[in-house]
């Protein structure tokens, strides 16, 4: 049988629904409660920065870019990155949040935060934050709060409660 190719594009309108479908089956009704969920209540996606992942027409990942402020300084908040679970271990994820900050660069944008893994993350150019510069609208692991800058020293003015945008 002949290799299905993994196409990445950005997510439509029309993606919503399998990404909400995608999201329950990985994360379950719990995601809700976290902390980046409230952020993501506040701010509709940029989906001119949000890819999904395709095998034929199946959409087996996706990963959005919601704008928010931190403090007055513009910001993006990477996240759910979600894969289908028989998918993952392949570089499908990682694929995702490269295409996704492309895009953001290409844009404008100057720097991106998420609530993740730094091990993972940190590959793609994620880095722990300085605790407590930014705070969010809820509990977190300081641990887990990360940023990538888009551009050279954008976390410097960073500071502040994050919201959305």
């Amino acid at each position: 049988m002949a290799d299905i190719p993994l196409v990445l594009e950005p997510e439509t309108l029309a993606d919503a629904e399998a990404i909400e479908r995608l999201s329950e089956r990985v994360f379950g009704p719990g995601r809700f409660a976290k902390t980046a969920y409230r952020l993501r209540e506040e701010a509709e996606p940029d989906l001119s920065l949000s890819f999904v992942a395709r095998v034929g027409t199946l959409l087996i990942g996706a990963n959005r870019m919601t704008p928010i402020l931190i403090g007055e300084t513009p910001a993006l908040l990477l996240g759910p990155l979600i894969v289908e679970p028989v998918f993952r271990s392949q570089g499908i994820g990682e694929a995702l949040v490269t295409s996704s900050l492309g895009a953001a660069k290409a844009a404008g944008w100057k720097l991106v935060i998420l609530v993740g893994d730094e091990p993972y993350y940190a590959r793609m150019g994620f880095q722990r934050a300085p605790k407590g510069q930014i705070s969010l609208p809820g509990p977190v692991d300081p641990e887990r709060l990360l940023y990538c800058e888009l551009e050279p020293d954008a976390m410097a003015t960073a500071k502040g409660a994050a919201r959305g945008a």
